[in-house]
This record gives C-alpha cells, structure tokens and sequence, in this order.
C-alpha cells in the first residue's frame, strides 16, 4: 500500500512537471487556448468584443468566441438577443484576434445574424467555449 502510495506520488511530481515545461498559453495537440474578452460599450446598445485565441483551427472559431462573449453580455444586461452588426478577423502566426461589434436588445432584432442569447450561452458552455 505504502509502494502503491509513493509510484503515484512519483507520478503526479512528473506530471506537474512535464506541464511546467510547456510554453506559456499553449496546451498540447495544438488545441485552442481562450485568452481573454475585452468588452466596450460604444453607445447605448451597440458593444464591442475584442476576442484572442492561440491554435484556433480557423477563423469561425474565433468568430464563435466572439458571438459567445456577446450572448453572455446580453443576458449581464437584462436582454435577450444579439445582432451581429461586424467582425473583423487578424491572424499572427498562431494568435488569432477578434474584433465584433454586436447589437444587443430585448426583443428579437431585425436582421440575419440575430442570436437568441440563453440559446447561445448554452450552446457555447457545451462546446467549451468560455463567455465573459
């Protein structure tokens, strides 16, 4: 038992610092890191997201981010709904940027890019992408 004890000691030791040998903000396999939302309110319902990622396999996936950050922003606000009025995608080596202005209201917005924020807000948690 005392064996069994130490082996698995030993092995959390190597674990914890294998992951102290990888760089900053990285994780293995190349998977995407979140590295943070910037919000800014432009005038009275128009907001704006500024969204990074590290390894995002494409510039959907940082819009997503994006539109994730905006639902949970909405419901903060007591509202229930988005629309997606721009987004603007930058790619520098492997950090990707955002950079989206939503439209955030009470009822349902005109408009194609509209999301239902609760909606949204779940669908994100499901998928592991983090909201404000």
């Amino acid at each position: 038992m005392m064996m069994q004890a130490l082996i698995l000691a030993g092995m959390m030791v190597t674990l914890v610092a294998l992951g102290a040998c990888a760089p900053q903000g990285t994780v293995a396999g190349g998977k995407p890191v979140y590295l943070g939302i910037d919000t800014q309110l432009l005038d009275g319902d128009l907001v704006n997201f500024r969204v990074a990622m590290r390894n995002a396999p494409g510039p959907e996936a940082v819009e997503a981010y994006g539109r994730c950050a905006a639902a949970q922003y909405a419901l903060i606000r007591g509202f229930g709904f988005a629309r997606q009025i721009r987004t603007s995608i930058d790619q520098k080596a492997d950090i990707w940027r955002g950079d989206a202005v939503y439209l955030i209201s009470a009822a349902l917005p005109p408009g194609l890019r509209t999301i239902d924020a609760e909606v949204t807000v779940r669908d994100c948690g499901d998928l592991g992408i983090p909201t404000i």
